[in-house]
């Protein structure tokens, strides 16, 4: 069967992915499908570097806006959005472009992963919750160490929800997630694909980080977080967990000063790029497009244009 085409397009915060998709897009006739956790959500616009709808060149954008801030949005969701999106994008002729920073999100569609569905009871998943709430979240991550080890070192402790998951998958399955997730990644994808991560030397893409900080502050950020603040949207929010309004949270409840806010927001946005390059070295079938190796931005989007076009994609 004739696989359809799909160009991935990603790389760590701040490295220059949303400039290189509208160029992309704008040379091949493609749409561009958010991989980002963040974007998904009305109202959280700077905080999350939603490109504003003046500045998309006429380009089609998707999974952009989609859900309210109340809501908890899920990488099981977004697998769903993103499959009807790239069908209907194909079906008029165009090419899809998955671009964005959310690794898991981007592998739940390249290799279509298959997230056993949760029974529709769902009680222990509560009860996880409120002790999560009451107890800790490393009471759960210890106890997830016990019934699978793997899953654990992979799983930050204070990741409840993927703690949860993988806690509700052994009880449901008698299995361990690291084990099915390992089988999943193993996957051939159904798609005809490149993917392409983007890259910076640390000391330039964190200098980049920080001047990013720096602009959203200057663009109105502590507004964007107070008026979600004000409209009832409290820490344990996931849309309250990104980067910006967890720590602006944080110093309008009195917990922090604005500099040390702002200066966390800077440092933890540098860790997560990490984690982010981490997370796309573990991956297969990558083209890593470095660019402190080419001389400009045009010989860089060259050499992308070269590996499309020996993939048969452009």
């Amino acid at each position: 069967m004739k696989k359809e085409k799909l160009i991935v397009l990603t790389g760590p915060t701040a490295v220059g992915k949303t400039e290189l998709s509208l160029r992309l897009a704008a040379d091949i006739g493609g749409e561009i499908v958010s991989a980002d956790s963040m974007q998904v959500y009305r109202g959280m616009d700077i905080g999350s570097a939603k490109i504003p709808e003046k500045d998309r060149q006429g380009i089609p954008h998707h999974l952009l806006d989609i859900c309210d801030p109340t809501e908890d949005f899920h990488v099981v969701r977004f697998q769903t959005e993103a499959k009807k999106c790239i069908r209907e994008i194909q079906k008029r002729g165009h090419i899809p472009i998955l671009t964005g920073g959310t690794g898991f999100y981007i592998q739940s569609v390249l290799y279509d992963i298959d997230f056993t569905e949760a029974d529709e009871d769902t009680s222990f998943r509560e009860e996880l919750e409120k002790r999560a709430r009451e107890e800790g979240c490393e009471v759960l991550h210890r106890e997830l160490s016990e019934v699978d080890p793997e899953a654990a070192a992979a799983i930050h402790p204070h990741n409840v929800k993927r703690v949860i998951r993988a806690l509700e998958f052994a009880a449901q399955t008698g299995g361990k997630i690291s084990v099915h997730n390992e089988q999943e990644r193993a996957k051939e994808s159904p798609y005809l694909f490149a993917y392409l991560v983007l890259n910076r030397p640390r000391a330039e893409l964190y200098e980049r980080i920080n001047r990013r900080v720096d602009v959203m502050m200057e663009e109105g950020l502590l507004d964007e977080t107070r008026r979600l603040y004000e409209a009832g949207l409290t820490p344990d929010r996931v849309s309250m967990q990104g980067l910006g309004y967890k720590q602006l949270l944080s110093y309008l409840m009195g917990e922090c000063s604005y500099e040390e806010a702002v200066d966390r927001i800077k440092k933890e946005t540098r860790h997560f790029a990490k984690r982010q390059i981490t997370w796309f070295k573990r991956e297969r079938d990558v083209s890593w497009i470095n660019r402190d190796e080419y001389p400009d931005e045009d010989a860089m989007y060259a050499a992308i244009r070269e590996i499309l076009n020996a993939k048969g994609l452009c």
